[in-house]
């Protein structure tokens, strides 16, 4: 009877319940990635959120499409808006911006371990506030707060004994601590006809990875600088708020022009640290010569221009300004034209295809590495 009155240990398996959405939350996870497809218009957005509902009964009696409408505009996610035309309507806010943004980060790097304020570590010892586990003697302007208690009251009883307690600054010593960099990053964004060629969104793919970045670094690295640029033809600067509206023209892929004005804008920073991040689909097909004129060619990839890339890349790595590529497309004559560029520049490359990100290739060329990360 005892052994049958014993608890009995071991595991209990039962159905998945998901953590429960109320109705507003569950239609607001959809709407966001609708509102990225459609570059911030929110008309289109609705309109695909209430097809959505038709086909997957998202709504009930109880909560419907207009009832979630109503919730965003409370909450302020929207607001009326009037056109150039005088027509008026409703345009998402700033909030809602932040909040793309945040969903991207979660859904890319969503795996990242979250800190505190964020640095960048350095390779030597100095001003900063992770613990290398080394001691150094004491020297006037050492903040207090870096003083070691412990092994000061160590010396200290060794120096001078427990009977005559005393300290003296002969006994203090200090932790060191692993330097904190600050870094400027230029993050190039590719706005070609190429990202929408063939039928393939692949601006999605590059707005999510862009607006995943910039969040990453504005709330994890809030010390560091943050410029983004877009490059078609030319090339020229946004802002973070402007991410969820972009949209493809008809250009073709000017990436020198995109990697020289990125390379101006670090060159007037202060920080010693600085890299850029480019978001493309990895194939340039435009130059501007000295005249003025656009040198053109979208067959193929054409050595004059892929080779003034390869410069551009060396010229940044003599300059210790590492490019990291983030490619939305997995054609082979592509990825070899990114596996050039990055090991002209020494860099580093991920390699994606256009399936929500799930799956990323990284080639590290300073450490020779690859491996696949899913997402």
């Amino acid at each position: 009877m005892k052994e049958q009155n014993k608890l009995k240990k071991g595991f209990v398996f039962k159905p998945y319940e998901s953590p429960h959405q109320s109705p507003f939350d569950k239609l607001f996870e959809i709407f966001k990635e609708l509102i990225t497809h459609t570059s911030g218009d929110f008309d289109e957005a609705i309109s695909w959120l209430r097809e959505l509902d038709k086909e997957y009964e998202l709504t009930t009696a109880e909560y419907s499409i207009d009832d979630f409408i109503g919730d965003l505009k409370k909450k302020g996610y929207i607001k009326e808006e009037i056109d150039p035309d005088g027509n008026g309507g409703m345009a998402i806010t700033a909030k809602t911006e932040r909040a793309i943004r945040q969903q991207a980060l979660e859904h890319i790097f969503g795996k990242i371990k979250r800190s505190g304020q964020g640095n960048h570590k350095s390779k030597s010892p100095g001003i900063g506030d992770e613990h290398t586990g080394d001691f150094r003697n004491y020297q006037f302007g050492d903040a207090l707060d870096k003083v070691s208690m412990t092994e000061s009251l160590r010396n200290a009883q060794i120096n001078h004994g427990i009977d005559n307690f005393n300290i003296t600054e002969d006994d203090l010593v200090v932790e060191e601590t692993m330097h904190k960099s600050q870094m400027s990053t230029v993050l190039m964004i590719d706005i070609s006809h190429s990202m929408i060629l063939y039928g393939e969104d692949r601006i999605t793919p590059a707005k999510r990875v862009a607006m995943a970045l910039a969040e990453l670094i504005t709330t994890r690295y809030p010390k560091d600088t943050l410029d983004i640029i877009v490059f078609g033809n030319d090339s020229w600067q946004i802002e973070i708020k402007d991410l969820p509206y972009l949209k493809v023209g008809p250009y073709h892929t000017n990436t020198v022009a995109g990697l020289q004005l990125a390379m101006d804008l670090l060159r007037r920073k202060r920080n010693t640290n600085k890299q850029i991040f480019m978001i493309t689909d990895g194939k340039p097909s435009c130059l501007k010569l000295p005249d003025g004129q656009y040198y053109k060619d979208s067959n193929g990839l054409n050595p004059y221009i892929t080779n003034k890339c390869y410069a551009m890349a060396g010229q940044a790595r003599k300059l210790h300004i590492p490019i990291t590529t983030f490619m939305i497309a997995q054609d082979q004559y592509l990825m070899q034209f990114v596996q050039e560029f990055t090991k002209a520049n020494q860099g580093k490359a991920f390699y994606t295809g256009l399936k929500g990100l799930g799956e990323m290739i990284f080639e590290d060329y300073e450490t020779n590495r690859k491996k696949r990360i899913k997402g």
